[in-house]
This record gives structure tokens, C-alpha cells and sequence, in this order.
């Protein structure tokens, strides 16, 4: 294929390339072994997220040489470079964590200032774990470069005893080991087979949940984001993303093109009729922000609220990406989307064409088995719902996603923990009643500093066989693997002040998943007077280095714990400069 030609005036990469001035940039680009005819082409960045930490991403690199290939077919000039990735799973349960939600905005910051530095005409981004997909997309809107996102991959399900089993089991097998029904032996078997390829998590946590987003709001190629990391099909999806970033840059097709905030409420449909993970309401609206787009975790709620619930996916459903995509992927998914109403049909793609016209491709049906016929949902509503109360002015989250509506109301007493360390400790002594509130305060984007995620403690509250019988609340979050009635992003958070930070133990907590309430027993005048006597935010080690400039810097999780002002506030396009 090739694409027509390009006017290399109007594009970036002249500030590097063209005229006299330039001939020391060129001199360097000639020692690379880059061609005279190459350096006058269009110049794209391939951003990966690859490194040696994790299966999510050890695919990428190989991945990247068929994006630069499709390039270099439609008569481009590629350009490899990488970013940092934290990986969730590895960080979990320990101080990692907090590194986690900063990673999300430092892999925007370096690919944004890898690219203004070399005048990068385009930027094809190249992603495997749960931060690493929104901070490439949020880079590619806040740069306005023409752009195509790569999922790398889902994990293949590990087999044990004739069944699929992911990580999210290993994580609750902890629980089950700490309540003494089983064995180290068989724990040891299960964490051995429970990851068999490279790939992300397979269940629709938040790395694959990030996935489909990225095909929903458009900055995919259709389908491309579900094919296991192992599929040599990868690379044919790798190779047309090249190709489909050329397109765009000569028909001056821009990221914000694509992120309108149509395609962002499609991105929020698909989180919800898939039981998508809780930080889609955290990364959603921060892609938004880099748009100068005002869409927040309540925005993203409303949508969730009047959403079916149609497939049947991990953790809270039965299957994994892998089968998610051999009965269509996300195109049937919004196929179906459609046939209710549900889809802007007018948002455009990375494809150059609309998702209307994209889906009007799409001849495969719901198998009515992972995909259910939008007709006939699971259930009727979203798989994950928004709160406000007087214990959440600024509003919550929670995933209801496989939970029966009879326990999606929850009162109880509090039992208060200033951290996640004291609350795994005391879940993993059985240290806490049956009916009871389990409180984890200043692990919010500020006071934590980074909002970690609480897997380890709702997973091992699962293995116990607690996950129904007591609920969570947090001002940090929660992993797309958690089940159970466990409530997140509670604002304002501890750090700022919030109710949160003033509950005490015996306080009586009421979620009502059905209401979208989260309140407190407590007068307005009583939460006045706990604050007034409030002696300010916990203190943490972190008092210097990243994560303390990240404290600094973030804002409220509602408005997608962000780091800058966003689009609102540029003075300048970085592709019009």
C-alpha cells in the first residue's frame, strides 16, 4: 500500500530535516545508516513499553519491528524508543504500588518529551500493562499527533484440573492458604501454571479492559486489541497500525480527532456492558483532560448506570480475553452496543473511517455464550456503578459486576485501618467481624502518594470466603481482578480532607449500589467538628524524589488524578508548531 504525499512544511520533523541550518541534525541521522530519502519522509515515533519486569511486556519489542515494517511500506520513517512500565501484579500488596498510578503519568511525560525533542511527525504507541495503556494514550491526545495504539496482548489462560485459571486465582489462593484450606504443595502447582505466556492479565482487569477502550474511543485498529500476545496474528495487526498512522498523517487526521467526547462516552459503554475494571473511571477522564474535554468519574458513571451488562468475562463472569476474542471481539461487542442505541456512530477511527462504517463490516453475531445478545444482558445495567453521599461528596466507585442485586446493599460499622499494610495484616489474622465496613484511608493519589490498588486484601478476603460478607471502602483502588462489594476513589481523600479521613470505628456506613449512595451515620455538625479536630495528613516516608513531586502535583481521582493543567490550559498545539 502506499499513501499519498505528504507536505513535510506543515509537519514537525522539518525543524530536524530540511534546509542548510539542518545539515549537523542530518549528519547524525546519516550515521544511524538513515537514507537521504528517509530523512525527507514523514519521521514516526514508535513508543513500546517494553522491558524485562513482567509477560505483559516482553513481547513489545519484537512487536515494534512489525509496526516499523508497515512504516517504512506506506514510505515513512520509523523511529523506536521506550518508556518506563510498572507492572500492577508485581507491585501489588507492598509499597511498589504507589509507583503504579504515577508510572500512568510519567510514561505521558517521557513519550510527550521524546517526541517534542525529536520532532516526531506521528507516534504509534505500543502498550502491555494496566498504567501503561491509558499514559500512552493520554500522550498521544495531548501531543495531537496523528496516532495508533497497539494493545500487546492478553496472557494465554494457565489449565489446572480441567479449568482456566489466571492470576486472579493465585491471588485469592493466598486467602485460601491463610484460612488453612490449602496446601503449600498446592499452592506452589497453581502460581507455576497460572501464567503460561507473555501477555497481560487475562481476565477483563484493567489492562484489557484499557484495550478495549482503546478500540471503542478509536485510537485502535478494529479487533487488533484482542489476539493473545503469542498469536502471530500480532503482527499483521502490527504491521496495518503502520500502514494506518501514514494514512492519517496525510489526510491530517489528529488524536483529538478521534477523542471527541462521543468517543469517550463509546469507550465508557464498552467498560461497562464487558464488567470492566473500577480505573476506567480514573483513566478515562484523564484522557479526557489531555483533550481539554470536562468528563469526569461521575460522567463515566451516568454511563455505566444505563449500560447493559452482556459479557461474561472475568472476575466477575466466567471467561478471558482469549475467548473474548475468538467469538468477535470488541467489534461485536459494540455491534451489539448498536443494536441498542448505544453507540456515536459518527466518531472517527485510526482507520480513517467512522465506527459506523467499521461496524458495518462486522458480519460475525453474539455467540450468546462470552457474548450475549444486548437483547437479553446478564443483567440490565452496567457492571460498575457510581456513589455519592455524604461520605463521598466528590463521589466513588464500585464494581457490581457478578454480584446479585440482594447484596449490592450494604450497612455496617466501620472498622477503620490507616493503610493497606494494617489491613491485609488484620484480614490475614482474621482480625475483623462479619457485617462490618472495612475502612483503608490515606492511600489516595495524594496521600498515599499514588492510590495503590488493594488486591491482596480483597483477594484474600475472597479466599476466606468473606468477599460477600463484609464490604470495603478506600480512597485508593482497586484492581480490575477484585471481587467483592469493595468501593473505590472515595472523594475528597483522606490527604485533602475528606469524610473519609474522619471516620472512626462503630461509625455505620451504608453502600447502596442501587441508590448509588455511600454515606456515614453522622450529622453534617459531627463531620464538622471531626475536621476541625483533624491534626492534617498522615504522614508518609515518601519526602522526597518522584513520588513526593507526584504528591505535590495530583489532583482528585474524580477528575482523573492528573498532573498538569491539560488541554485547558495550552498555549500551543505541539503538530502546529
Amino acid at each position: 500500500m502506499t499513501t499519498r504525499a505528504v507536505d513535510k512544511s506543515k509537519l514537525p520533523s522539518r525543524h530536524v530535516t530540511e534546509g542548510p541550518a539542518r545539515a549537523p541534525h542530518r549528519s547524525y541521522f546519516y550515521a544511524m545508516g538513515i537514507s537521504e530519502e528517509e530523512i525527507h519522509q514523514p519521521w514516526v515515533g514508535v513508543a513500546t513499553c517494553w522491558n524485562e519486569a513482567a509477560p505483559c511486556n516482553i513481547a513489545l519489542n519484537r512487536q515494534a519491528q512489525a509496526v516499523k515494517q508497515g512504516v517504512k511500506v506506506a514510505h515513512g520513517t520509523p523511529r523506536e524508543f521506550t518508556t518506563i512500565t510498572v507492572t500492577d501484579g508485581i507491585a501489588m500488596g507492598h509499597d511498589g504500588m504507589k509507583a503504579s498510578l504515577a508510572s500512568r503519568d510519567a510514561i505521558a511525560d517521557t513519550v510527550e518529551l521524546t517526541m517534542r525533542g525529536h520532532c516526531y511527525d506521528a507516534l504509534v504507541g505500543l502498550a502491555g500493562c494496566d498504567k501503561s495503556l491509558p499514559g500512552m494514550m493520554m500522550a498521544m491526545v495531548r501531543l495531537n499527533t496523528p496516532s495508533v495504539f497497539i494493545y500487546g496482548g492478553s496472557i494465554l489462560p494457565g489449565r489446572l484440573d480441567g479449568r482456566d485459571v489466571t492470576v486472579q486465582d493465585v491471588f485469592e489462593a493466598v486467602g485460601q492458604h491463610q484460612a488453612g484450606n490449602m496446601t503449600d504443595a498446592a499452592l506452589d502447582v497453581l502460581e507455576r501454571v497460572a501464567c503460561p505466556s507473555a501477555g497481560a492479565c487475562g481476565g477483563q482487569f484493567t489492562a484489557n479492559t484499557m484495550a478495549c477502550v482503546s478500540e471503542a474511543i478509536g485510537l485502535a485498529l478494529p479487533n487488533s486489541s484482542g489476539a493473545p500476545a503469542p498469536y502471530e496474528s500480532r503482527d499483521q495487526y502490527c504491521e496495518a497500525s503502520g500502514v494506518a498512522v501514514m494514512n492519517l498523517i496525510a489526510r491530517n487526521i489528529r488524536a483529538r480527532d478521534i477523542v471527541t467526547r462521543k468517543a469517550l462516552e463509546n469507550a465508557a459503554r464498552v467498560v461497562a456492558c464487558t464488567g470492566g475494571s473500577t480505573n476506567a473511571g480514573l483513566h478515562l477522564p484523564a484522557i479526557a483532560h489531555e483533550a481539554g474535554i470536562d468528563f469526569d468519574l461521575m460522567d463515566v458513571c451516568d454511563i455505566f448506570r444505563d449500560t447493559p451488562y452482556f459479557v461474561d468475562l472475568k472476575p466477575g463472569g466466567n471467561y478471558v480475553a482469549k475467548d473474548l476474542y475468538e467469538a468477535g471481539g470488541v467489534p461485536v461487542v459494540m455491534k451489539e452496543l448498536r443494536k441498542a442505541g448505544l453507540v456515536h456512530e459518527d466518531c472517527m477511527t485510526a482507520t480513517g473511517r467512522t465506527i459506523g462504517e467499521e461496524l458495518d463490516l462486522v458480519t460475525r453475531e453474539a455467540d450468546g455464550r462470552v457474548i450475549y445478545p444486548s437483547a437479553s444482558p446478564i443483567t440490565k445495567t452496567g457492571g460498575v456503578v457510581g456513589l455519592k453521599g455524604n461520605l463521598a461528596p466528590e463521589g466513588a466507585i464500585v464494581k457490581v459486576a457478578g454480584i446479585a442485586a440482594e447484596d449490592q446493599v450494604f450497612t455496617g460499622p466501620a472498622r477503620v485501618f490507616e493503610c493497606e499494610e494494617d489491613a491485609f495484616e488484620a484480614v490475614k489474622a482474621r482480625q475483623y467481624k462479619e457485617g462490618e465496613v472495612l475502612v483503608i484511608r490515606n492511600e489516595g493519589p495524594a496521600g498515599g502518594p499514588g492510590m495503590r490498588e488493594m488486591l491482596a486484601t480483597t483477594a484474600a478476603l475472597s479466599g476466606q470466603g468473606m468477599g460477600k460478607k463484609v464490604a470495603l471502602i478506600t480512597d485508593g483502588r482497586f484492581s480490575g481482578a477484585t471481587r467483592g462489594f469493595c468501593v473505590g476513589h472515595v472523594g475528597p481523600e483522606a490527604a485533602h480532607g475528606g469524610p473519609i479521613g474522619m471516620l472512626r470505628d462503630g461509625d455505620v456506613i451504608t453502600i447502596d449500589a442501587i441508590r448509588g449512595e455511600l454515606s456515614v451515620a453522622l450529622s453534617d455538625a459531627e463531620l464538622a467538628a471531626r475536621k476541625a479536630d483533624w491534626s492534617g495528613p498522615r504522614q508518609t516516608i515518601h519526602a522526597a524524589g518522584a513520588l513526593w513531586k507526584y504528591a505535590q502535583l495530583v489532583g482528585s481521582a474524580a477528575k482523573g488524578a492528573v498532573t498538569h493543567p491539560g488541554a485547558a490550559g495550552e498555549r500551543h498545539v505541539y503538530m502546529d508548531l
